[in-house]
């Protein structure tokens, strides 16, 4: 492939969209000056496809409507029905999200669960300096590729019963952050199985955790 045919396949890439769920907190309006930290949440295998509604079935999305008072940006991708999470997408995404809204670019994070867990872990590694923390739910990755996020501030958690994830995928991420002296910390539900996200993303510590970092 030509290098002009290679520089079109990349700005296709960029133009690249897709539809999602975009959070702003009840004081966004009324604080012109103020940059807000942002949430990139990536839902599971079920809720891909056309109808963006289903978005709200797990994990932060559902909650938000009650939650006015929520002081992030949560932006929530839809991924395509068949598809997976693709690393230039939401990276594209993102981009689109700074540039019309005030984000405080130092203060962004990654979290999802299942197949939003395999895609955070991916979507860190591909682009290591980008968010100041991460939170993979019931994920997985390739544990080679972890050296890339030593210095990044990551919390796993898995359930200890899961059937459709294994706990050892993670496990296995975990281990191999340790030996490179990565900077992770892992949580595991001992009685659950699949969801291990409600209780995680219930838990107003993991939002305190993830305002304690910001990229360097």
């Amino acid at each position: 492939m030509s290098q002009k045919a290679k520089s079109f396949v990349r700005e296709i890439r960029k133009v690249v969209h897709c539809k999602y769920l975009l959070f702003l907190p009840d004081d966004y309006a009324h604080f012109k000056a103020k940059r807000w930290p942002l949430i990139l949440f990536l839902h599971g295998a079920g809720e891909r496809g056309t109808n963006i509604a289903l978005v709200k079935t797990h994990g932060i999305p559902k909650f938000l409507d009650q939650r006015p008072d929520f002081s992030f940006i949560v932006v929530s991708p839809q991924c395509p029905m068949d598809r997976f999470w693709e690393n230039d997408m939401l990276s594209s995404l993102l981009d689109e999200i700074e540039e019309k809204y005030r984000v405080d670019r130092n203060r962004e994070y990654v979290t999802g669960l299942s197949m939003g867990g395999f895609g955070t872990w991916a979507l860190a590694t591909e682009y290591p300096h980008r968010f100041a923390a991460i939170a993979p739910i019931c994920g997985g990755g390739n544990p080679y590729l972890v050296p890339r996020i030593r210095h990044l501030p990551i919390w796993a958690f898995h359930g200890a019963k899961d059937r459709v994830v294994p706990i050892r995928l993670t496990r296995e991420l975990v281990q191999a952050l340790r030996k490179c002296g990565g900077n992770v910390r892992f949580t595991v539900y001992r009685n659950a199985e699949h969801d291990s996200w409600t209780r995680t993303y219930e838990n107003p510590r993991l939002y305190e955790w993830f305002l304690e970092h910001q990229s360097k």
